[in-house]
């Protein structure tokens, strides 16, 4: 039987977040939900308006066989701009903010050496923003939210933020692609 592994990553808008890891080999599964926050089964409005301490985020279930916790670290600070700090472009909150919730003592060592390694890599002008929070309770957000660019990819939020975010992922990451 194939292990599973878990990773939670927030990077701005779940949707976008979501649409980049469900391309990549060795993903399994990728949901949107709710980490970090106080609020117990937070709603999407609920995280919206800011008073939850929440981020919108992704829960991605993968087989560590076919790509490591190192190749989706690099996927999640090569695919969002880790440097601002509490925003994604229009979106601005703490519910935005750039985040790593390790599972393990493992993935909190290996989060810990990426922002170094991001940081000293001098690909961002200003400093690395990027949290690494504790692993509260993951939420799954409502049904609504999920493969969200997949099933409304016609939407125009999705054809201007969504669609060239994917187009310049799969042009930087084409070697680790599904299919």
């Amino acid at each position: 039987m194939r292990e599973v592994t878990v990773a939670v990553f927030a990077g701005g808008c779940f949707w976008c977040t979501e649409a980049i890891f469900r391309e990549l080999q060795g993903v399994l599964s990728v949901e949107s939900g709710y980490i970090g926050g106080e609020t117990v089964n937070p709603t999407y409005e609920e995280v919206c308006a800011g008073g939850t301490g929440h981020a919108e985020a992704i829960r991605i279930e993968y087989d560590p066989e076919l790509i490591s916790f190192e190749t989706l670290l690099e996927v999640h600070f090569g695919t969002h701009d880790p440097t601002q700090l509490n925003r994604q472009g229009n979106d601005v909150g703490t519910q935005y903010r750039s985040a790593i919730f390790p599972q393990n003592d493992q993935q909190r060592e290996l989060s810990a050496l990426a922002l170094v390694a991001v940081n000293r890599s001098g690909a961002w002008s200003e400093p690395v923003v990027t949290s690494i929070e504790d692993a509260s309770a993951f939420c799954v957000a409502e049904l609504a939210h999920q493969n969200y660019f997949g099933r409304m990819s016609d939407q125009p939020f999705c054809e201007i933020v969504i669609a060239p975010k994917l187009a310049k992922f799969r042009k930087i990451f084409k070697d680790l692609l599904k299919g």
